[in-house]
């Protein structure tokens, strides 16, 4: 089933930044000398993450941030049931932490952080 929203005026669209993936790639070319399979496997998860920044965009709307997969939205997540959220390390940002009523969320930064940042901000003030 496939659920597409227009986007309103208010709508922001986060660009893709693929500064963590390629990190992680870069940082698992020495693990491979080091340890094969380490390095490897973080090879392929800093692959992923980059297939993930190019496939995936996030929306800060009016009353939600939407997950979308291309013109599909995969999951949406209602301010209302927000309680928290923070970005891990500021200065290198590398992971968005949120809490809803019902559960916790983190995702790796594979958007720009200050848009995001400035966003939250204006829809949802962090006490």
């Amino acid at each position: 089933m496939t659920i597409s929203t227009p986007q309103s005026a208010a709508t922001v669209q986060l660009a893709p930044s693929y500064t963590l993936p390629i990190t992680i790639v870069i940082a698992a070319i020495p693990l491979l000398l080091i340890q094969v399979w380490v390095g490897l496997v973080c090879g392929l998860f800093g692959l992923f993450l980059m297939v993930q920044a190019a496939t995936l965009r996030l929306q800060l709307g009016d009353t939600a941030l939407d997950i979308y997969r291309g013109e599909t939205l995969i999951r949406c997540f209602p301010y209302a049931e927000w309680q928290t959220w923070r970005i891990f390390w500021p200065s290198v940002p590398i992971l968005f932490y949120f809490k809803e009523v019902k559960s916790i969320h983190f995702l790796p930064i594979l958007f720009d952080p200050k848009m995001l940042k400035s966003g939250l901000e204006q829809r949802f003030p962090n006490q």
